[in-house]
Order: C-alpha cells, then structure tokens, then sequence
C-alpha cells in the first residue's frame, strides 16, 4: 500500500503472478537458495527455507525453518523462524523441543581431528530472504506475535516505572 487509504499502484504488484508478485518472489527465493545449505519448500501462504543445523554432537539434531508468509495484495511478508531440536539421550530416551519466533544465533564446530569445520548463522537465511524481497519492492512486517511481546514489555516497563515513583513519593523523606 502507498498510504493508508488505497491499494499499492505499483505494476504487478497485486497480481500474484505479475513480475513484482507472490510467484516472482518464490521463484527468485527458490533459485537463491541454489548452491547453498538451504533447500526450498512452497506452502500456500508463500514458502519455507529448511537448513539443518551442524552440530558436534551427533545425538543432537537441529533444523531451522525461515517460514515467509506473504500478502500480495499489500506487498508485505512476514519472516518467522521455527527451530526444531531433537536430542537422544542415554537409554534410548529423547528430547523434542521447537521454538517459534525471531531466532538470531550462531553456531561453529570442528571434527575430533581438526580437517572439518562447520559454521552456521541463523542471519545468513534472513539477509538471503530479506534481500530477495528487497530487489522486488517487498516490505516486511513483524509477525503478530513479535507486536503483541513488544507491547507486553513496553507495558511491564511502564508498571515498572510508575510503581518507583510512586514508591519515591510516599517513602520521600
């Protein structure tokens, strides 16, 4: 959208298969992603980067999604990651834990003689998708959930002040 009150003018930019749309962007996102650790996967919304995460444990396995919604219509996308681990245990026990949200980490590990080293960080797949949508004029927004934890922390921030200063204003000698 240009402003607040009307539809995005820009040519193809509300048609999903125009040159600025939803499917201009999936493709540049799918062949972006050749060449690299990172594998594409279309969903109706818009699509998912998959990479799986080095570890130097081998009881520990770690997939990370960059889940991209996309709104044609409004030329927007939200980015949301979601982290998968999975860990064996002693005794055949396991441990599954998936994390949802905007994840920025990075991780390093070298083999037990030193001939291999791996690296990952997580801000390699945003600069890879934001870039994408960048050269063809998308916007992205923060995921709903993103909005609602920073209202909650500018809210519990706010409490926090107004009770030290009402605490200074009755214990003020």
């Amino acid at each position: 959208m240009n402003d607040a009150s009307g539809p995005d003018d820009r040519p193809g930019r509300n048609d999903a298969a125009g040159p600025r749309g939803a499917e201009a962007l999936r493709a540049r996102a799918e062949a972006a992603t050749t060449g690299t650790p990172h594998r594409y996967r279309w969903t109706e919304p818009g699509f998912d980067l998959v990479v799986d995460v080095p570890q130097p444990s081998g009881r520990v396995t770690q997939v990370h999604t960059y889940r991209v919604r996309l709104r044609p219509a409004e030329g927007t996308f939200t980015l949301t990651d979601v982290v998968r681990t999975h860990e064996r245990g002693p005794f055949g026990t396991t441990q599954k834990t998936v994390e949802s949200g905007r994840a920025r980490y990075r991780t390093w590990s070298r083999s037990l003689d030193g001939t291999e080293r791996h690296s990952f960080s997580s801000a390699e797949g945003h600069r890879l998708i934001r870039g994408v949508a960048q050269e063809l004029g998308w916007r992205e927004t923060r995921p709903a959930t993103e909005k609602a934890a920073l209202f909650a922390g500018a809210l519990g921030g706010l409490i926090a002040v107004g009770t030290l200063v009402a605490l200074a204003v009755v214990f003020w000698p």
